[in-house]
C-alpha cells in the first residue's frame, strides 16, 4: 500500500508563520524531507521517531539536485510512509512544489499541497511595507531574480514598469544590478523607492532603504547576503513609519532558554514575540523511576501524612503515573494537604483537578521548606527529584517536623545541541542565558562544559538559582518575583541595555 507525500510550506522564517494544517502534518510525519531556509524552531517540532532527511537546497549550491529529491519522495512513499516535504515560503511560488509532484503523480502515490505563508507579502510586511496601499498602487507583482545558470534574466521590464505596481523580486541577490538596470532602461523614475530586507521575519533581520538608482550600490555596500527580497515602488516610502518589528524591544537579541524539554515552549515563544532570537536549549531530562515502590507504600499509607509537597511538575507527573498504573484517582489524596513549589507545580495539579495549599512566595526548596515548617504539625511526604536540594530537608528537620523524603524521578542532563551552543558562548554571541532553577544552570554547564561565561548575562528566576549560577562564573540578575511574567520583566530590562550580538 503506498504512503502519502504532504508539500508543507514553511513560511518565511518566524516559526509563528507556520499555519496550523501545517504544523497537524509535520506532527504526523513518519519521514520529513526538509530545506535549509525551514527555521530551527520548526524542525525542533519534527516528530523524534521520524526519519528526517537534510536536502538543504541554498542559492547556487545544490547538495542533492532536484531530480534526487523527486526519488527520495517516490522511494520513502512507495514504502508506505507518510511523507513530509517541508519547504519555506510557499511550495508553489518559485519553490518547485509542482516538479516534485510530477514524479509522485505518474506512480500514482496519494499527495496534498499544504499553503505557506509566502515570503513575498510577509517579508515586506517585517519590514514595515505594506505591498499594496490604495494611495500608491493598485496591482502587485512577483518576479524571481533566479536564472537559471549560464542564462540571462527572462523579464519583461518593460511590462513591469507599465504596470506602475509593487515589484517584488525573490531569490534576487546576485542578479540584483541587472534587475535594477533592466528598470531604469525601460524607463523607471531613478526615484523610484525601493528597499531589500535580508533575513526577513528572523531576528536577524535587517533592511535597506534605497531607490531603484542606487538599490543595487546600497545592497552591495552593505553585504546583503540571501535570503534576501527586493522592493520597487511607492510602498517603500512608508516602511519607516510602518516598521513595527525593528521597535520591538528584544529584536536582535540572542537568548538561549534552558527549560526541561516538556515545558520549554511557552518561555521560547514569549520571547520570540517581543522579537528575540531564541536558541532553545533542554538540558535536562527528567524520567520517572518505575517502578518505585517506596512511593507506592507511602501513598498506600497517606492517612500518616499531614502534608504531600511536589517540588516540580516532574514530581506530580511521576506519582501520576503511578496512581493511574495502581487504577487510582484524585480520592486517593482525601485528607491530605499539599504543597507546591511554585505555580507551575501548582498548575500541574490543577491539570488533574487539584489545588495546592500552600505555595511559598518565593519559589525555592528553603522557603517551601520554611513554610511548611510554619503549618506542619503532623509528617510531611516529598516527592521529588533524586538529588533534591538539601534547603527542604534542613528547614523541616529545624523545626523538628518529621517527614519522608522519597526520589520518584530522575534526572539527567544533557542536549544534543551542547557543540552548538559551546561554539556561540565561546564567540560572545549569547546575549542572555535563562534559568528557571538551579537544575536548569547544573544541566547547561554540564552540557555545555566549564567555558568563561563572563560575557554573558544569566536571568535567573530566584536567588538559590543566581546562587548556583555564579558557582560557575555567571553574572546574574535575579526576577523581582519568581514567576514567568517577572522573568519576561527583567530579560527586558536586560536586553535593552546590553549590546546586539
Amino acid at each position: 500500500m503506498y504512503g502519502k507525500v504532504t508539500l508543507v510550506g514553511a513560511g518565511p522564517g518566524d516559526p509563528g508563520l507556520l499555519t496550523v494544517k501545517g504544523r497537524e502534518a509535520l506532527l504526523a510525519a513518519q519521514v520529513v524531507v526538509y530545506d535549509r531556509l525551514v527555521s530551527p524552531a520548526i524542525l525542533a517540532l519534527m516528530p523524534e521517531e521520524a526519519e528526517q532527511i537534510n536536502v538543504g537546497k541554498e542559492a547556487s549550491r545544490h547538495p542533492v539536485p532536484q531530480d534526487q529529491i523527486n526519488h527520495i519522495l517516490l522511494e520513502k512513499a512507495l514504502e508506505g510512509k507518510n511523507v513530509v516535504r517541508l519547504k519555506g515560503g510557499d511550495p508553489f511560488l518559485f519553490g518547485r512544489g509542482g516538479e516534485e509532484l510530477e514524479l509522485l503523480r505518474e506512480h500514482g502515490v496519494p499527495f496534498e499541497e499544504v499553503p505557506g505563508i509566502t515570503s513575498a507579502i510577509a517579508v515586506p510586511a517585517y519590514g514595515g511595507i505594506p505591498v499594496t496601499h490604495r494611495d500608491f498602487t493598485s496591482s502587485l507583482h512577483i518576479v524571481t531574480g533566479h536564472a537559471r545558470a549560464g542564462k540571462a534574466l527572462d523579464i519583461d521590464f518593460e511590462a513591469l514598469v507599465r504596470t506602475k505596481g509593487t515589484l517584488v523580486f525573490l531569490m534576487g541577490v546576485s542578479s540584483l544590478p541587472d534587475i535594477c538596470e533592466g528598470l531604469l532602461k525601460a524607463g523607471m523614475d531613478p526615484d523610484t523607492p525601493a528597499a531589500i530586507v535580508e533575513r526577513g521575519t528572523t531576528p536577524a533581520q535587517r533592511r535597506l532603504d534605497a531607490t531603484v538608482a542606487t538599490l543595487a550600490r546600497t545592497a552591495a555596500e552593505g553585504k546583503v547576503e540571501s535570503p534576501a527580497i527586493s522592493i520597487v515602488g511607492q510602498v517603500c516610502s512608508l516602511a519607516k513609519d510602518f516598521d513595527w518589528f525593528d521597535a520591538l524591544p528584544l529584536k536582535g537579541k540572542r537568548i538561549v532558554v534552558t527549560r526541561p524539554k516538556e515545558r520549554v515552549g511557552t518561555l521560547a515563544n514569549r520571547l520570540r514575540k517581543l522579537g528575540a532570537d531564541v536558541f532553545e536549549y533542554p538540558c535536562i531530562r527528567t524520567e520517572p523511576i518505575t517502578p518505585c515502590p517506596a512511593m507506592e507504600q507511602a501513598v498506600e499509607h497517606l492517612a500518616d501524612y499531614e502534608w504531600l509537597a511536589f517540588t516540580s511538575p516532574a514530581g506530580v507527573e511521576a506519582f501520576w503515573a503511578m496512581a493511574q498504573a495502581k487504577g487510582w484517582d484524585a480520592r486517593v489524596l482525601a485528607g491530605v494537604k499539599l504543597a507546591a513549589i511554585g505555580a507551575g507545580t501548582d498548575k500541574a495539579l490543577q491539570v488533574h483537578g487539584l489545588r495546592a495549599d500552600y505555595i511559598p512566595e518565593v519559589y525555592d526548596a528553603a522557603h517551601l521548606g520554611a513554610g511548611l515548617a510554619q503549618r506542619a504539625k503532623g509528617k510531611v511526604l516529598l516527592l521529588r527529584a533524586e538529588w533534591g536540594s538539601p534547603a527542604l530537608t534542613e528547614a523541616l528537620e529545624g523545626s523538628n517536623i518529621p517527614y519522608d523524603d522519597i526520589p520518584c524521578y530522575t534526572t539527567s542532563y544533557e542536549s544534543e545541541h551542547a557543540a552548538a551552543l559551546r561554539d556561540l558562548v565561546t564567540a560572545g554571541r549569547v546575549d542572555l542565558v535563562t534559568f528557571t532553577s538551579a537544575s536548569t544552570v547544573k544541566g547547561f554547564v554540564s552540557s555545555v562544559g566549564e567555558l568563561d561565561f563572563s560575557g554573558l548575562t544569566g536571568v535567573c528566576i530566584g536567588a538559590q538559582t543566581a546562587a548556583e549560577a555564579a558557582k560557575h562564573g555567571i553574572p546574574t540578575v535575579v526576577a523581582e518575583r519568581a514567576t514567568l511574567d517577572a522573568l519576561v520583566n527583567i530579560i527586558i530590562k536586560e536586553g535593552q541595555t546590553n549590546g546586539t550580538h
